[in-house]
């Protein structure tokens, strides 16, 4: 019994001096980066006109995007989507986000979609000296998706959608290491769409959706590099459409969403000697949080628990926006959002303004972001255009 207790204090005061002896990195951050993170990127100005979302906005042809599942409630036949915008304008003008969305419902119940996506960071030229010509590069990034929608009740669908991108960034005249990036990745997609009720003083239909983006295996920019996650990201909304009759109704929509990736552990180490250094022989240990180093399944699940500051630094990773739509004979809308993330997460913070014109099949949407954030947005004072053409409109009813 003595030895017993003997061993408890010993083990007691060597977990003592241990922490006595732990000494915690500063300044560490906790903010979750992951590669390819242009896939997130909103194209489309209708979308970027009310705060970034559309997991629960009613059908556009940029659906593909947010949430394919919607196409299967499209009144149009088909529709084709086009978009440029323009990224960092105030240091730099030639680079840009290019994105062009197909559709193609096929019967009642389902339909096709496809999107590509090109992030092109302009031309870079490569210089040894004052009097070298250098020669140019011009790293880029692409995305290529496919995805079925299905519905199976008359008010719920969904989708799946496949993806492969490739993700040529790091320059091989700089990097003899260095080689382009590429992996598969998938989409699960919901989305549901009640029957106009008639209130009151109105009608009104319901609209929910959720979505797991880029949902794959880790990847790697060169021969032996580190492994990085996909930015696999959930997003749930919901929304409702005030009918005031038929030439006017304004629809309203909340949207929340959350990396589910790992959370970079807080790291210390093992001060023996006391210097405040960290040794060759001083092991690095995390303080808090869970060791990220795991495969992309067991990250979705861990990244729901393992943030270092406990439940409420998990609050703080889930970013929300509030968005609005008022649509006036189905050919002229205007839009409003809300953008916010948590000061420690990224603190992205921003208010967007944008507005629809329909001509015959022809939709243009354009957007204005306003930054409420010390951290500057890269789509700040940018104007964005993007237009849509739906052939076939009216094919079928949903409505």
């Amino acid at each position: 019994m003595k030895n017993y207790l003997l061993f408890i204090i010993v083990l007691a005061v060597s977990q003592v001096s241990i922490s006595q002896e732990t000494i915690t990195f500063p300044n560490q951050s906790t903010v979750i980066t992951t590669g390819i993170p242009f896939t997130l990127i909103a194209p489309d100005s209708r979308s970027a006109g009310m705060g970034d979302m559309g997991v629960a906005t009613s059908v556009d042809g940029f659906s593909q995007q947010w949430n394919p599942a919607k196409y299967a409630f499209s009144e149009a036949k088909s529709g084709l989507g086009l978009s440029f915008t323009p990224y960092l304008t105030r240091l730099v003008n030639d680079i840009s986000i290019s994105y062009a969305t197909y559709f193609n419902r096929l019967n009642e119940f389902s339909a096709i979609s496809g999107s590509i996506k090109y992030f092109s960071l302009g031309d870079i030229v490569l210089t040894q000296d004052a009097n070298d010509p250098g020669i140019s590069v011009r790293p880029n990034e692409y995305a290529v998706d496919f995805a079925y929608s299905l519905k199976l009740t008359d008010q719920f669908s969904m989708a799946v959608g496949l993806r492969y991108f490739r993700s040529a960034l790091r320059i091989g005249e700089v990097d003899p290491n260095a080689n382009p990036a590429s992996s598969f990745g998938a989409d699960i997609t919901g989305y549901y769409q009640s029957e106009e009720e008639a209130y009151n003083d109105f009608n009104g239909r319901w609209r929910a959706g959720f979505a797991i983006q880029n949902l794959g295996p880790k990847f790697t920019y060169d021969d032996g590099g580190e492994d990085v996650f996909q930015p696999t990201n959930l997003r749930l909304g919901g929304g409702f459409d005030f009918i005031f009759d038929q030439n006017s109704t304004l629809g309203i929509t909340a949207e929340v969403s959350k990396y589910l990736v790992p959370t970079p552990p807080l790291l210390g180490f093992v001060d023996t000697d006391g210097d405040g250094e960290q040794g060759q022989d001083e092991p690095t240990i995390i303080t808090e949080g869970e060791d990220n180093d795991v495969g992309f399944l067991t990250g979705v699940f861990q990244s729901f628990g393992d943030a270092p500051g406990g439940f409420s630094e998990e609050l703080k990773e889930f970013t929300w926006a509030l968005g609005a739509e008022y649509l006036y004979q189905e050919s002229f809308a205007l839009r409003a959002g809300y953008f916010n993330e948590s000061d420690e997460k990224g603190a992205r913070k921003f208010f967007t303004l944008g507005a629809g014109f329909k001509y015959t099949t022809i939709n243009i949407d354009l957007s204005y972001l306003f930054s409420a954030s010390r951290v500057q947005s890269p789509l700040e004072n940018t104007l964005r255009f993007s237009l849509t053409f739906n052939f076939g409109d009216g094919t079928y009813q949903e409505y």
